[in-house]
Protein backbone atom coordinates (compact mmCIF):
# COMPACT_ATOMS: atom_id res chain seq x y z
CA UNK A 1 0.00 0.00 0.00
CA UNK A 2 1.22 3.79 -0.69
CA UNK A 3 2.71 4.77 2.76
CA UNK A 4 2.76 8.52 2.08
CA UNK A 5 -0.18 11.11 3.37
CA UNK A 6 -2.52 11.89 0.60
CA UNK A 7 -4.34 15.30 0.82
CA UNK A 8 -6.58 17.33 -1.57
CA UNK A 9 -6.47 20.26 -2.91
CA UNK A 10 -9.15 22.71 -1.89
CA UNK A 11 -10.01 24.02 -5.28
CA UNK A 12 -11.03 20.22 -6.04
CA UNK A 13 -14.43 21.63 -4.10
CA UNK A 14 -13.89 25.43 -4.86
CA UNK A 15 -17.84 26.10 -5.08
CA UNK A 16 -18.26 24.34 -2.02
CA UNK A 17 -15.29 25.61 -0.25
CA UNK A 18 -15.77 28.97 -1.39
CA UNK A 19 -19.31 29.43 -0.34
CA UNK A 20 -18.92 26.73 2.94
CA UNK A 21 -14.91 26.15 3.77
CA UNK A 22 -16.12 23.89 6.81
CA UNK A 23 -18.59 21.88 4.77
CA UNK A 24 -15.84 21.28 2.20
CA UNK A 25 -13.29 20.41 4.62
CA UNK A 26 -15.11 17.95 6.20
CA UNK A 27 -16.20 16.52 3.36
CA UNK A 28 -12.27 16.30 2.27
CA UNK A 29 -11.73 14.24 5.74
CA UNK A 30 -14.99 12.38 5.40
CA UNK A 31 -13.39 11.16 2.21
CA UNK A 32 -10.54 9.97 3.86
CA UNK A 33 -7.50 12.53 2.45
CA UNK A 34 -5.47 12.68 5.38
CA UNK A 35 -4.56 17.02 4.67
CA UNK A 36 -5.80 19.54 2.29
CA UNK A 37 -3.64 22.07 0.32
CA UNK A 38 -5.25 25.32 0.44
CA UNK A 39 -5.11 28.58 -2.24
CA UNK A 40 -5.81 31.78 -2.21
CA UNK A 41 -6.56 34.23 0.93
CA UNK A 42 -10.55 34.09 1.05
CA UNK A 43 -10.64 34.27 4.67
CA UNK A 44 -9.32 35.92 7.47
CA UNK A 45 -5.85 34.53 9.00
CA UNK A 46 -7.89 33.61 12.33
CA UNK A 47 -10.42 31.24 10.89
CA UNK A 48 -8.15 29.08 8.68
CA UNK A 49 -6.44 26.97 12.55
CA UNK A 50 -10.07 26.84 13.43
CA UNK A 51 -10.95 25.52 10.73
CA UNK A 52 -8.47 22.78 10.21
CA UNK A 53 -9.17 21.91 13.59
CA UNK A 54 -12.54 21.27 13.29
CA UNK A 55 -12.37 19.59 10.04
CA UNK A 56 -9.61 17.37 11.77
CA UNK A 57 -7.36 18.34 8.43
CA UNK A 58 -3.81 18.93 8.57
CA UNK A 59 -2.41 21.75 6.25
CA UNK A 60 -0.23 20.00 3.68
CA UNK A 61 0.56 22.89 1.90
CA UNK A 62 -0.72 26.28 0.05
CA UNK A 63 -0.73 28.22 -3.20
CA UNK A 64 0.12 31.39 -3.04
CA UNK A 65 1.62 33.88 -6.18
CA UNK A 66 4.84 35.24 -6.09
CA UNK A 67 3.40 38.86 -6.03
CA UNK A 68 1.81 38.03 -2.22
CA UNK A 69 5.22 36.36 -1.32
CA UNK A 70 7.03 39.60 -2.62
CA UNK A 71 4.56 42.26 -1.37
CA UNK A 72 2.73 41.08 1.32
CA UNK A 73 5.39 38.73 3.01
CA UNK A 74 4.77 39.75 6.81
CA UNK A 75 1.12 38.48 6.30
CA UNK A 76 1.75 36.04 4.03
CA UNK A 77 4.10 34.29 6.32
CA UNK A 78 1.65 34.86 9.57
CA UNK A 79 -1.53 32.94 7.72
CA UNK A 80 1.29 30.18 7.13
CA UNK A 81 2.56 29.84 10.41
CA UNK A 82 -0.67 30.00 12.21
CA UNK A 83 -1.81 26.59 10.27
CA UNK A 84 1.78 25.00 10.66
CA UNK A 85 2.10 25.02 7.16
CA UNK A 86 5.80 24.33 5.87
CA UNK A 87 5.28 23.91 2.04
CA UNK A 88 4.35 26.64 -0.10
CA UNK A 89 4.14 26.84 -3.96
CA UNK A 90 3.32 29.27 -6.46
CA UNK A 91 0.95 28.15 -8.67
CA UNK A 92 1.06 30.07 -11.83
CA UNK A 93 3.51 31.95 -13.78
CA UNK A 94 3.79 32.84 -17.91
CA UNK A 95 6.31 34.57 -19.67
CA UNK A 96 7.14 35.13 -23.57
CA UNK A 97 10.88 34.22 -23.46
CA UNK A 98 13.78 32.14 -22.04
CA UNK A 99 15.26 35.52 -20.21
CA UNK A 100 11.52 35.99 -18.44
CA UNK A 101 11.54 32.27 -17.24
CA UNK A 102 15.28 32.84 -15.71
CA UNK A 103 14.55 36.07 -14.25
CA UNK A 104 10.94 34.83 -12.45
CA UNK A 105 13.50 31.24 -11.34
CA UNK A 106 15.62 34.09 -9.66
CA UNK A 107 12.12 35.45 -8.03
CA UNK A 108 11.66 32.15 -6.58
CA UNK A 109 15.43 31.34 -5.25
CA UNK A 110 14.63 34.96 -3.41
CA UNK A 111 11.83 34.24 -2.12
CA UNK A 112 12.74 30.41 -0.91
CA UNK A 113 15.59 31.99 0.69
CA UNK A 114 13.59 34.33 3.42
CA UNK A 115 10.57 31.59 3.96
CA UNK A 116 13.98 28.93 4.98
CA UNK A 117 14.20 31.01 7.50
CA UNK A 118 10.54 29.77 8.88
CA UNK A 119 11.17 26.51 8.30
CA UNK A 120 8.64 26.83 5.21
CA UNK A 121 10.20 25.09 1.37
CA UNK A 122 9.00 26.74 -1.42
CA UNK A 123 8.11 25.23 -4.85
CA UNK A 124 6.56 25.96 -8.52
CA UNK A 125 3.82 24.09 -9.58
CA UNK A 126 3.00 23.83 -13.36
CA UNK A 127 0.40 24.14 -15.82
CA UNK A 128 0.39 23.05 -19.36
CA UNK A 129 2.35 25.78 -20.87
CA UNK A 130 5.52 24.71 -18.58
CA UNK A 131 5.83 22.07 -21.47
CA UNK A 132 5.86 24.23 -25.01
CA UNK A 133 9.48 25.55 -25.98
CA UNK A 134 10.18 29.07 -25.52
CA UNK A 135 13.45 30.04 -26.99
CA UNK A 136 14.06 26.50 -27.55
CA UNK A 137 13.44 25.35 -23.77
CA UNK A 138 10.59 24.38 -21.84
CA UNK A 139 10.13 26.66 -19.32
CA UNK A 140 9.58 23.66 -16.70
CA UNK A 141 13.36 22.46 -17.43
CA UNK A 142 14.69 26.75 -16.92
CA UNK A 143 12.54 26.39 -13.51
CA UNK A 144 14.30 23.01 -12.40
CA UNK A 145 17.50 24.43 -13.48
CA UNK A 146 17.85 27.90 -12.72
CA UNK A 147 16.46 27.30 -8.99
CA UNK A 148 18.63 25.83 -6.17
CA UNK A 149 17.99 22.88 -4.02
CA UNK A 150 15.27 24.63 -1.58
CA UNK A 151 13.21 25.09 -4.25
CA UNK A 152 10.43 22.08 -5.24
CA UNK A 153 9.19 21.28 -8.04
CA UNK A 154 5.21 20.20 -7.53
CA UNK A 155 4.31 18.17 -11.03
CA UNK A 156 0.90 18.29 -11.69
CA UNK A 157 1.00 15.59 -13.73
CA UNK A 158 -2.32 16.05 -15.64
CA UNK A 159 -1.56 19.62 -16.54
CA UNK A 160 1.57 18.19 -17.79
CA UNK A 161 0.25 15.19 -20.19
CA UNK A 162 -2.17 18.26 -21.70
CA UNK A 163 1.15 20.13 -22.07
CA UNK A 164 2.05 17.25 -24.14
CA UNK A 165 4.91 15.76 -21.59
CA UNK A 166 5.37 12.59 -20.11
CA UNK A 167 4.57 13.15 -16.08
CA UNK A 168 6.81 10.26 -15.49
CA UNK A 169 9.69 11.15 -17.05
CA UNK A 170 9.31 14.76 -15.63
CA UNK A 171 9.31 13.19 -12.31
CA UNK A 172 12.47 10.95 -13.12
CA UNK A 173 14.26 13.34 -15.10
CA UNK A 174 14.35 15.83 -11.36
CA UNK A 175 14.85 13.51 -8.38
CA UNK A 176 14.89 14.80 -4.95
CA UNK A 177 12.66 17.59 -5.70
CA UNK A 178 9.12 16.13 -6.08
CA UNK A 179 8.55 17.56 -2.07
CA UNK A 180 4.72 17.56 -3.05
CA UNK A 181 3.06 16.27 -5.79
CA UNK A 182 -0.30 17.16 -7.42
CA UNK A 183 -1.97 14.19 -8.56
CA UNK A 184 -4.34 15.11 -11.64
CA UNK A 185 -6.08 12.49 -14.09
CA UNK A 186 -5.84 13.41 -17.28
CA UNK A 187 -7.12 11.26 -20.51
CA UNK A 188 -6.40 12.34 -24.09
CA UNK A 189 -10.33 11.28 -24.97
CA UNK A 190 -11.72 12.64 -22.28
CA UNK A 191 -9.72 15.66 -20.97
CA UNK A 192 -9.69 15.99 -17.12
CA UNK A 193 -13.15 14.47 -16.74
CA UNK A 194 -11.85 11.45 -15.06
CA UNK A 195 -11.06 10.65 -11.63
CA UNK A 196 -7.53 9.18 -11.00
CA UNK A 197 -7.35 5.50 -12.31
CA UNK A 198 -10.02 6.10 -14.48
CA UNK A 199 -7.63 7.75 -17.00
CA UNK A 200 -4.59 7.30 -19.17
CA UNK A 201 -1.90 7.92 -16.68
CA UNK A 202 0.79 4.91 -15.34
CA UNK A 203 0.02 5.39 -11.61
CA UNK A 204 1.78 2.70 -10.03
CA UNK A 205 4.79 3.95 -11.76
CA UNK A 206 4.76 7.80 -10.79
CA UNK A 207 3.88 6.82 -7.38
CA UNK A 208 6.78 4.70 -7.35
CA UNK A 209 8.77 7.27 -8.17
CA UNK A 210 7.50 9.58 -5.80
CA UNK A 211 7.84 6.99 -3.15
CA UNK A 212 11.80 5.91 -3.89
CA UNK A 213 13.16 8.68 -5.51
CA UNK A 214 10.88 11.77 -5.45
CA UNK A 215 11.81 13.00 -1.85
CA UNK A 216 7.68 13.23 -1.93
CA UNK A 217 6.49 14.19 1.84
CA UNK A 218 2.71 14.45 0.76
CA UNK A 219 0.82 13.01 -2.52
CA UNK A 220 -1.97 15.83 -3.50
CA UNK A 221 -4.62 15.05 -5.50
CA UNK A 222 -6.57 17.86 -7.67
CA UNK A 223 -9.71 17.46 -10.04
CA UNK A 224 -10.05 19.98 -11.92
CA UNK A 225 -13.66 19.35 -13.50
CA UNK A 226 -16.49 21.11 -11.66
CA UNK A 227 -19.09 18.23 -12.60
CA UNK A 228 -19.68 16.14 -9.45
CA UNK A 229 -16.35 16.81 -8.06
CA UNK A 230 -17.62 14.98 -4.97
CA UNK A 231 -17.60 11.42 -6.10
CA UNK A 232 -14.82 11.96 -8.08
CA UNK A 233 -12.77 12.91 -4.88
CA UNK A 234 -14.18 10.27 -3.30
CA UNK A 235 -13.10 7.80 -6.51
CA UNK A 236 -9.80 9.02 -6.97
CA UNK A 237 -8.39 8.10 -3.38
CA UNK A 238 -10.23 5.16 -3.14
CA UNK A 239 -8.28 4.18 -6.17
CA UNK A 240 -4.89 5.05 -4.11
CA UNK A 241 -5.39 3.43 -1.48
CA UNK A 242 -5.50 0.34 -3.35
CA UNK A 243 -2.94 0.67 -5.26
CA UNK A 244 0.53 -1.02 -4.72
CA UNK A 245 3.64 1.19 -6.27
CA UNK A 246 5.86 -1.31 -8.60
CA UNK A 247 8.83 -3.61 -6.07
Amino acid sequence: MIQLPIALQAYSLRRIYEDNPLRALKLIREAGYDGVELYGTHFQTELYPALLREAGLVCAGWHTGIDALEQDFDNTLRRNLAVGNHSIAVPWFNADSAAGWKAFAERLNAAAEKLSRYGIRLGYHNHAHEFQPVDGETPWSIVAENTEGPVFLQLDTGNAAEGGADPLAELEKYPHRARTVHLKPYSKSAGFAPAVGEDDLPWEAMLESCEQRGATEWLIVEYEEEKDPVSAVQRSLSFLRKLRPRD
